[in-house]
């Protein structure tokens, strides 16, 4: 059922009442399982989620499973075949579809059982089974199932029960040593490995002091390998400010509290012992490719010169230099311009070379009206200061590969903005994306990796054909670091970053 993808319906957490009902009816289908073995089936207080999805072949399923089959016979009607045959059509195991789109942890082990012989002498035709058809059992076979339209199948061939006890899809077990650890203990090992290759590549002493916030939101997290998920609560610390206090206890790091509640590193000694043994893990080959890819098409920022149109106000101006109404021209092209007018008119003083007389036609197109009998002369710097601010704005656009695009008016700048949400909580909004490059709908993904916040990507009000990108809580120092280092925008094309929180005095 799962060999191939399916979509999922929803996800949602189940209750504790659902919960202690599920283990209930676990132990009522199963009463040789004793209570331990219940709730390692179904833990008290591990994540536990409900999804409903729909299979490759359309088909609803409700499943948090480690592996489903289907009886193809009753148990009397295995005696009677001598045990062979198919005897279960599997649907879902260890390692498909299904395992891939959760935690990706191996399934819990549990000893075997020992079972009465089962009680077939009240059916029909049964065979009353002795210790010698209990030996049998171990015969009995496992063939996958495939219906529809010569599909791959999910469990090739047949296996014998000795066999799939040793396949840890089938049995749980693992000949890796590794994989016998248990979940928290594989957390634990998975914290420090994030923790240590951190500290080794991505802080530095310029970086210090560093919330301890930021350090697990934009650093410890984005070590995390490919394929793997960091949850703190799931290892033995359970919070980060105890797991720091350990690394604090080994002189890996010093910990102070720079604000009342709020937590920085202060110090890091990068010649200890466990930092410098430290061998950065080598990526996935998926992660490899997905590196390469990217490498081959980085974000480059745009680049981005200011322009000016010739208003009609201004054209007796230009037209002696060729130049008419809604001519685009570079900054040092109308001070050129300028300078030569005034050159070719004799209007430089005489007396001072700094100072220009203002005939007519610069009157008309750079004074007031109350100016026009009073000022007759202007330094070179307030003339061509006041000529370039009364041509309209325009500016060209040039991204990497491709050609020049001009524009009129102002460039928008990216927008970052706080706004208040239901039960007083902040956001954070950031807008014109678009106009620089940038993909809100990835800007979003990443800013949900390194904030570990919830984005939503949204029409922007007021605007057409516009995203912006929302992001729960005060984001604005993650929102900034991506813009102004990774993405290596000009600070001038960015409005908002001023709004960052304040960090707190130090003492």
């Amino acid at each position: 059922m799962f060999a191939k993808a399916f979509r999922v319906r929803s996800n949602t957490a189940i209750k504790g009442s659902d919960r202690r009902k599920l283990r209930a009816d676990v132990t009522a289908a199963f009463p040789a399982l004793g209570t331990d073995q219940a709730s390692e089936l179904v833990p008290g207080k591990e994540e536990l989620s409900v999804v409903k999805l729909y299979a490759h072949r359309g088909d609803a399923v409700t499943v948090a499973p480690v592996a489903i089959g289907v009886a193809a016979m009753s148990t009397s009607e295995m005696l009677t075949s001598g045990l062979k045959g198919r005897g279960f059509s599997v649907l879902h195991t260890y390692e498909d579809h299904l395992w891939r789109s959760g935690d990706k942890s191996s399934p819990p082990f549990i000893a075997p059982l020992t079972l009465d012989p089962p009680d077939v002498s009240e059916e029909k035709g049964s065979v009353q089974a002795g210790p010698a058809l209990q030996d049998d059992m171990r015969r009995l076979t496992l063939e996958g199932k495939e219906e529809e339209n010569g599909e791959d199948q999910q469990m090739c061939g047949e296996k014998t029960l000795p066999e799939a006890s040793e396949d840890p899809g089938v049995g749980g077990l693992n000949p890796d040593p590794a994989d016998s650890k248990t979940l928290q203990e594989q957390m634990d090992e998975l914290l420090q490995q994030c923790f240590l290759h951190a500290l080794k590549c991505r802080i530095k002493k310029t970086d210090l002091p560093l919330l301890t916030s930021t350090f697990l939101g934009s650093h410890v997290f984005s070590c995390c390998p490919e394929g793997r998920q960091l949850d703190i609560k799931k290892s033995s610390y359970k919070k980060l400010s105890k797991f720091l206090q350990q690394m604090q206890q080994e002189q890996i790091i010093q910990v102070k509290e720079l604000s009342k509640g709020v937590e920085s590193i202060v110090a890091v000694d990068w010649k200890h012992p466990r930092i410098t043994s430290f061998v950065i893990p080598e990526p996935s080959p998926t992660s490899q490719t997905i590196q390469e890819g990217s490498r081959e098409q980085p974000y480059h920022p745009p680049d981005i010169k200011p322009l000016y149109c010739v208003p009609a106000s201004m054209s007796l101006l230009f037209q002696e230099s060729g130049h008419k109404k809604g001519s685009i021209l570079e900054g040092s092209e109308v001070r050129m311009i300028i300078i030569d007018y005034a050159k070719k008119n004799d209007l430089v003083d005489a007396d001072n070379k700094n100072l220009v007389h203002l005939d007519p036609i610069l009157c008309d197109c750079i004074l007031e009206k109350s100016e026009q009998h009073t000022v007759m002369k202007l330094p070179w710097d307030s003339l061509l200061t006041r000529c370039l601010e009364k041509l309209q704005p325009a500016y060209q656009v040039t991204f990497p590969g491709q050609g020049p695009v001009v524009k009129k008016g102002k460039i928008c700048p990216i927008d970052i903005t706080l706004a208040q949400r239901a039960s007083n909580k902040k956001v954070t909004v950031v807008r014109n994306l678009e106009a620089y490059g940038l993909d809100p709908c990835t800007v979003a993904a990443t800013l949900q990796q390194r904030c570990q916040a919830s984005t939503t990507v949204t029409p922007a009000p007021g605007a057409k054909d516009s995203l912006q990108v929302q992001i729960q809580g005060n984001q604005v120092h993650h929102l900034g670091r991506l813009l102004l280092e990774e993405y290596q925008l000009p600070r001038k094309h960015i409005q908002g970053l001023e709004k960052a929180p304040k960090p707190g005095k130090k003492k």
